[in-house]
């Protein structure tokens, strides 16, 4: 796909001004000042969901089939959520499906597993879904379809498990759509008050987030919300942008904000940050993320997974098999479990264990978004008692793995 002209781009609110300023705008960016962090306090009425855990020993198809369809039964069925209707699912392919970590796939470590998805189209279809879209923003200018076949997945056995109702979408840019969607966060934004996304996201009727349970370096940990994070387009929001073309890393704008969206984006609300880094930037995005683009299902893939990291550029990451598979409604209350599983606290404060920046569950628990007490969550299925499985056992609530990344990310251990 061609760069948009220049009556595109003034149709879409990304005048030529956006483009001439496309460029690095560090020496326009003043550093904001850097008090204590925000204290955020959960509201007392956030709405509770069930969450359910499921002890899933293998990606062997008729046990993860089995397994999924006794969690979604957990958490009340979806046949009135998708009958008749739309549903888009973000998986999370992070950084491409070819790369190898601890001698694994990714697939069986940093990635959704094929078998997941297979299952989670077939249930869609039974329960009477018109359409099944799978979305992902891919760092790849191949289609959807030949990234992940490259990657080893049976993409025709998806396709044929949910019905042949099911195609595949990268995000990355507008794609087939003409213009972009603006969605608002209803609290206003921590960070951004909108972002400008892929149609595909809004024009959908129900939204699933097929997540990975796993560590990160940023957010702390990346589960059904973080899995979000991937919905900016590149074209918008990389280190390029304004760029259709755009196969660029999201950190110049969304982590380290030393570079702003083109014209006719909605800015940050830099001016607000207690501290201008991803130690804040970060955990907001996530934030805002949900709140622009609700999640109506949360599906938490932790069979296979890893730790230290959320892929094989992070320093010191090993495979891990917790053999346990994480359902809810709310995603903010899904992800509170699914953190109190790996060891950790999801009401931790602000820079504390395993946040290495702001919480973003305790953001979301401070706008209403959801419960991230464990003990106002109820659990069906395998208790939080009896599905616990330590990331990190030997650091639990002490410092964070410090074997990391180089620069900035890898330095707030030892802040």
């Amino acid at each position: 796909m061609s760069n948009m002209n220049r009556r595109e781009l003034l149709g879409y609110g990304l005048g030529a001004a956006g483009v001439l300023a496309a460029g690095p705008l560090v020496d326009r960016i003043a550093a904001a000042p850097s008090p204590a962090p925000q204290t955020s306090k959960p509201k007392e009425d956030a709405p509770s969901s069930p969450v359910s855990i499921q002890r899933c020993e293998s990606y062997e198809p008729k046990v993860v089939r089995e397994r999924l369809d006794a969690a979604i039964d957990q958490v009340g069925g979806i046949k009135s959520l998708v009958a008749g209707k739309t549903v888009t699912i973000k998986i999370n392919v992070t950084g491409g499906p070819t790369k190898p970590l601890g001698g694994l796939p990714g697939y069986r470590t940093y990635h959704i597993h094929p078998n997941m998805l297979a299952a989670t189209c077939a249930l869609l279809h039974e329960a009477g879904a018109k359409r099944i879209v799978v979305v992902e923003s891919q760092y790849s200018a191949k289609s959807p379809e030949e990234v992940l076949t490259d990657g080893g997945w049976d993409v025709a056995g998806i396709k044929a498990a949910g019905g042949h109702t099911v195609t595949f979408e990268d995000t990355r840019n507008r794609g087939a759509f003409k213009d972009y969607a603006k969605l608002s966060v209803p609290w206003g934004g921590f960070l951004y008050p909108a972002f400008m996304v892929n149609k595909r996201y809004e024009e959908t009727d129900v939204m699933v987030s097929l997540a990975k349970l796993k560590d990160h370096l940023s957010a702390g940990i990346t589960l059904s919300i973080k899995n979000l994070f991937g919905m900016p387009p590149t074209s918008l929001y990389g280190a390029d942008a304004y760029n259709e073309n755009s196969l660029s890393y999201r950190g110049p704008v969304l982590h380290n904000g030393t570079k702003l969206v083109p014209e006719g984006v909605p800015g940050d609300k830099r001016e607000q940050l207690p501290q201008q880094n991803w130690k804040c930037r970060v955990p907001r995005v996530v934030a805002d993320l949900l709140g622009a683009r609700p999640i109506d299902l949360a599906i938490i893939d932790g069979v296979e997974t890893n730790r230290g990291g959320e892929g094989p550029w992070a320093k010191g990451v090993e495979p891990l098999n917790p053999k346990l598979l994480i359902v809810g409604r709310n995603p903010v209350c899904t992800d509170a479990i699914g953190t109190a599983v790996m060891g950790y606290d999801p009401q931790a404060g602000h820079f504390q264990w395993p946040f290495p920046g702001e919480n973003h569950l305790l953001l979301l628990a401070s706008a209403g978004a959801g419960v991230i007490d464990p003990k106002r969550i109820e659990v069906r299925g395998l208790p939080v008692e009896k599905a616990l499985f330590p990331f990190n056992p030997k650091h639990l609530q002490l410092d964070y793995p410090t074997a990391m990344y180089s620069g900035p990310r890898a330095a707030w251990a030892n802040a």
